[in-house]
């Protein structure tokens, strides 16, 4: 729960901080509902997928490949079909290239931000992985390691 907060917050963080400034400086009149629309956009199934990779990391390894490669397809595809049906059908994202630029900008953000998160939660863990211990000593690596005289 609390690293979909902390995703939560920084994709308001960062559409704050990006939003206003480009509405002001480039003049688009358009600039925060397309900055809004592609971040929501992106975190939708960023959310799921940080759900569903939590959910995976307490599970076998199987199962955490198949969250990684399976949450990336899912996120791409949710983003692409919602995108393309905006760009298409609806009155002010259709031929705007500016909506664009924002869903691809929002997009690596919000993936971004994502992976840090899973990777930091992964590494905070307090179960431990069986890569992470280091193998058992046996006679004949004891062996190995002697300086021979």
């Amino acid at each position: 729960m609390g690293r979909l907060l902390t995703l939560l917050t920084g994709a308001a963080i960062f559409w704050v901080v990006t939003a206003p400034p480009v509405q002001y400086l480039a003049g688009d009149e358009w600039a925060l509902l397309f900055s809004g629309t592609a971040l929501l956009i992106c975190l939708v199934p960023a959310a799921v997928t940080l759900w569903w990779a939590d959910h995976a990391f307490r599970q076998d390894p199987q199962g955490q490949v198949l969250a990684v490669l399976g949450g990336t397809g899912v996120r791409m595809f949710a983003v692409l079909v919602i995108a393309l049906v905006l760009s298409l059908r609806v009155p002010p994202f259709k031929g705007n290239w500016s909506f664009l630029v924002w869903l691809v900008v929002c997009y690596l953000f919000i993936l971004a931000l994502e992976i840090y998160l899973v990777l930091r939660g992964r590494s905070g863990s307090s179960d431990p992985s069986p890569s992470s211990s280091s193998p058992p000593t046996t006679a004949a690596a004891e062996e190995e390691r002697r300086p021979s005289s």
